[in-house]
């Protein structure tokens, strides 16, 4: 698992290669990744848009931003959690994710609060 903190916004992440919806063959690999959100402050904070940075292991960069999460934008109340799942194809066999959540505080200012790097890598690939 992989985690940040980022004024009392605790991120969690914890990727999984999906060898049944992979084809090395085809230079396709298929990850799926599980973030857990947690609010340790104590002010509520809403997660409103993301911005993901994505890299192949040719460094190859991709970059991914947008409204919210998984089509929500999560109003999180002091100690309280939020947790999704995604998904990530590359065409390489290892890759990196990184990123940011751009969060509103209750009154209105706006919290950057750190995805942390975490690797993507199919686990019989030999670096």
């Amino acid at each position: 698992m992989f985690e940040s903190t980022t004024k009392k916004i605790k991120v969690e992440v914890h990727p999984t290669y999906l060898r049944d919806q992979s084809d090395p063959a085809q230079n396709y690999y298929y990850f799926s990744y599980k973030v857990r959100i947690i609010n340790e402050g104590e002010k509520p904070v809403q997660l409103v848009r993301r911005h993901w940075v994505i890299k192949d292991a040719f460094g190859v960069m991709e970059e991914v931003s947008g409204d919210g999460v998984v089509g929500m934008q999560p109003m999180l109340k002091p100690g309280e959690t939020f947790e999704y799942s995604s998904f990530c194809p590359l065409s390489t066999p290892t890759g990196s994710m990184q990123g940011t959540y751009y969060m509103k505080g209750s009154n209105g200012e706006e919290i950057e609060v750190e995805i942390p790097l975490f690797i993507l890598t199919e686990p019989n690939h030999y670096h």
